[in-house]
């Protein structure tokens, strides 16, 4: 049993998590997948497991900005508001006089680079206490509801003044279809699923996925897992490229793959090797990732992965910017959806890993202690491929 299997196994056993499906590849492939615990009552995890990655949209969704910015049809400079002309009514939220909001014109235009990294002003509700007031004062509908009018959420601050984790990629998902032309579901489909053949990465569920579905779990009080109903909203009004897809290891191993061959897998080019290069590079200079502080304590622990550490904002994916001893390097990028799906790639030590559940609350610290010795354990899998491979190639050179 191999030190990647002992970590799951582990974490299953100890009830840390429900169930775990792990996966690791670098530039030619899978180096090592696993499953274990229940998917569901009396169905065991397997490999091809079918997850609700809920903020694992958020890369693709980015990805396919990046498609469009890499044709010549869309700039990371662009105003969002030159292309979305309804993105000019969102004002800022200064406060409240008793229950009523008090709002304000932004001082600055937020382009699509800030809907990308999330400096563009909006703010989910779950670390923010604002945002629950002004949904509770006027109606508005959550993002997950799959209402158009959710995406009218008015900004937390200027766009550019800060990095607060949002809503930016779903309005860059419409981006993506006004410039387009096609449906953001169609587009992903065509230009990105297909071509990296990741048929089980979808929409809505299909025929051939439901039977791997799996549930999910919430812990409770007593420190035990309970049944919890979380989806993203099937045939919504729009299809939110913060949150709306379903995904399996295997599949996002592709995609990331692609990534790491920089930008093509399997003679399908998807970006340019410039275009990829410039989407991976911090794109929000010195302005710092905070610590998220929860509202809502039985959604989300409080989160900040590698507290101490500087990090930055690349077009798609959180950036590390100094070397973690023992794990990611320095330019790694990586981040996860809310029900515990995480992943992380490294192009300089050329490998991408996934651990993902089905799970509340999101990043908590027995989660995250799992994800860190599943982390460090692939680093020194590879550690030792290296060296078998310098070995064999030193005796093949002697003899």
């Amino acid at each position: 049993m191999s030190d990647l299997d002992k970590v799951i196994r582990e974490a299953v056993v100890n009830e840390d998590v429900p169930f775990l499906v792990g996966m690791v590849g670098n530039p030619e492939g899978v180096v090592w997948s696993g499953a274990t615990g229940e998917r569901g009552p009396g169905e065991p995890a397997t490999v091809d497991t079918v997850f609700r990655i809920f903020s694992m949209t958020k890369a693709v969704g980015s990805t396919a900005a990046m498609i469009l910015i890499d044709r010549g049809k869309l700039s990371a400079d662009t105003v969002v508001e030159t292309i979305l002309p309804e993105f000019a009514e969102l004002r800022v939220l200064e406060g409240f006089d008793e229950k009523r909001p008090r709002l304000r014109p932004p001082r600055t235009k937020a382009t699509v680079r800030h809907l990308a990294t999330h400096t563009s002003g909006l703010v989910y509700e779950f670390w923010n206490t604002e945002v629950p007031r002004y949904m509770e004062a006027t109606g508005a509908p959550s993002i997950l509801s799959g209402l158009t009018v959710a995406l009218k959420y008015p900004l937390q601050f200027d766009p550019g003044e800060r990095w607060d984790y949002g809503i930016g990629i779903d309005w860059l998902g419409r981006i993506v279809e006004k410039i387009d032309g096609r449906p953001i579901d169609r587009f992903c489909k065509e230009e990105i699923f297909d071509p990296l053949q990741m048929g089980d990465t979808r929409f809505e569920v299909e025929d051939h996925m439901k039977a791997r579905l799996a549930a999910v779990k919430i812990r409770g009080e007593d420190g035990k897992f309970g049944d919890f109903d979380i989806a993203p909203p099937p045939k919504p009004e729009f299809y939110g490229m913060g949150h709306a897809l379903y995904s399996t290891a295997p599949d996002y191993m592709r995609f990331l793959r692609m990534y790491l061959n920089k930008g093509a897998l399997d003679g399908a080019r998807i970006l340019s090797e410039k275009g990829l290069e410039s989407m991976l590079a911090n794109q929000i200079g010195n302005i710092p990732i905070p610590l998220l502080k929860t509202t809502m304590p039985a959604i989300t622990a409080d989160c900040e992965l590698f507290p101490g550490k500087r990090k930055s904002h690349s077009m798609a994916f959180m950036r590390i910017e100094e070397d973690i001893p023992d794990m990611r390097n320095a330019g790694s990028q990586g981040w996860a959806g809310v029900l515990n799906t995480h992943f992380w790639l490294d192009p300089k030590a050329k490998l991408a890993g996934l651990l993902m559940t089905q799970s509340l609350p999101f990043a908590e610290s027995r989660f995250l202690d799992t994800y860190a010795k599943f982390e460090r354990a692939a680093y020194r899998q590879s550690a030792r491929s290296t060296l078998s491979d310098l070995q064999a190639t030193t005796s093949r050179r002697r003899y």
